[in-house]
């Protein structure tokens, strides 16, 4: 009966029970069963089928609502500087549209309001339309008072400016409220928002790892047919790879995990590297011995040609070229830099970017381990060797390696904030 009320669950909202595994779906629906005093898993797979308001509450159950303001916070400044300009050329009378989906408890989508007032966008020149299928987490975001664990980071930053302190808590002011609607809704029903006028930018971030491949290009389906022509999709991190294999180019900074829908780009020719945008190298560069060096097939250290191709030996510059679509010259730039300081996490990242992108996948997983080997919380690393190992059918493995890099990303986030 487990495995029926799972498949209901993916049919209903898309969600991968592998993504947050069977023990939790159990453990929702045995307080489901406590709930409404069920006698067995059989009683409350009837009562499940025949109540849309059961299927409501184990959604409610299951449904995932870890957020905080300005998560992920590189995404606002791109925002800020994408809709400056929709508002000065094509847009200099009217509303630009935005949309948050999930939206959650309202974090999100107040963080969008906030960070378009701070950047001189006034309030009458936006809307933001907030979407989740969650009426607790949409109650609490109407509500708009928050706890300490809403800011982090970036947060604090604006908890001064926007909210009015309250006894534990905080009450967001008027201004970042008005433009944001809330609604509830399903990203998977069959008439999710048509009809509607489309966005100008959506924010969809942190949900798409909760699906499995099939229902992750279903999404993605979705987001494109809601954006105009030139419209940006905001995904997090972990997402990074799965808007460029629906024909999206990298919009703005490479930091802001944002994508541009093309308005005339057949897939045959759009480029398959993933998540060459969002990743800026880290300047902790692992180096190894002699013997390692060999281990991972890096020829012996020796000194680059001149002092002009030393300074253009460097991940970065070879992520940057990647990101352009120069995959040769960009593989050159790694092996310069390994030839001259050693195996370095980055570069074995940026060719195994390159690999996938000239469509050699068990040489891209080869580099993409290395990395791993010498920095296991390589977070981009661990994303990309998810995509493969999950293209070549092993999901168990995708999924052990995806909740790795997840707990990365907290820790990183714990440490900034």
């Amino acid at each position: 009966m487990l495995d029926q009320i799972e498949a209901l669950l993916k049919a209903c909202i898309g969600l991968d029970p592998a993504s947050i595994g069977t023990a939790a779906i159990e453990r929702a629906v045995q307080q489901r069963c406590a709930a409404r005093a069920l006698p067995d898993l059989h009683a409350y797979w009837q009562c499940v089928q025949s109540s849309e308001e059961e299927l409501r509450q184990l959604i409610e159950a299951v449904v995932v609502s870890e957020t905080w303001f300005f998560r992920h916070e590189e995404a606002f400044p791109l925002l800020v500087g994408l809709m400056r300009g929709v508002c000065l050329r094509s847009m200099p009378v009217g509303v630009v549209r935005l949309l948050s989906v999930p939206c959650s408890t309202g974090e999100e989508p107040y963080s969008m309001a906030m960070a378009l007032l701070d950047g001189g966008i006034p309030p009458e020149r936006f809307r933001i339309d907030a979407i989740d299928i969650s009426d607790r987490a949409l109650a609490l975001a109407r509500e708009g008072v928050y706890g300490r664990n809403a800011f982090r980071g970036a947060g604090l930053a604006c908890r001064d400016r926007y909210f009015e302190r309250l006894p534990g808590a905080w009450r967001l002011s008027e201004a970042p409220r008005r433009p944001v609607r809330f609604r509830r809704d399903n990203l998977f029903a069959s008439d999710f928002l048509t009809g509607d006028e489309r966005y100008d930018a959506i924010f969809c971030r942190n949900v798409l790892i909760y699906f499995d491949r099939e229902t992750q290009d279903r999404a993605i389906g979705i987001l494109a047919r809601l954006l105009k022509p030139g419209g940006t999709l905001f995904v997090a991190p972990a997402e990074a790879s799965l808007p460029p294999a629906h024909g999206f180019a990298v919009a703005g900074e490479t930091t802001g995990f944002a994508f541009q829908r093309q308005a005339r780009r057949p897939p045959a020719q759009r480029p398959v590297v993933a998540t060459v945008v969002g990743h800026a190298p880290s300047p902790r560069l692992a180096t190894a011995a002699p013997r390692e060096r060999r281990a991972l097939g890096i020829p012996p250290a020796a000194a680059p040609a001149s002092a002009a191709a030393a300074a253009m030996a460097d991940p970065a510059e070879a992520l940057r070229l990647a990101d352009q679509g120069h995959f040769a010259e960009a593989a050159n730039c790694c092996d310069a830099y390994l030839r001259a300081h050693g195996p370095s996490a980055d570069a074995f990242y940026v060719l195994g970017l390159v690999r996938d992108a000239t469509g050699n996948p068990p040489e891209a997983e080869s580099f993409y381990r290395k990395a791993l080997y010498l920095d296991p919380g390589h977070h981009e690393a661990l994303v990309q060797l998810a995509l493969v190992i999950e293209t070549r059918g092993d999901r168990a493995a995708a999924q052990v390696l995806r909740r790795r890099a997840r707990r990365v990303e907290r820790e990183q986030m714990r440490m900034r904030g």
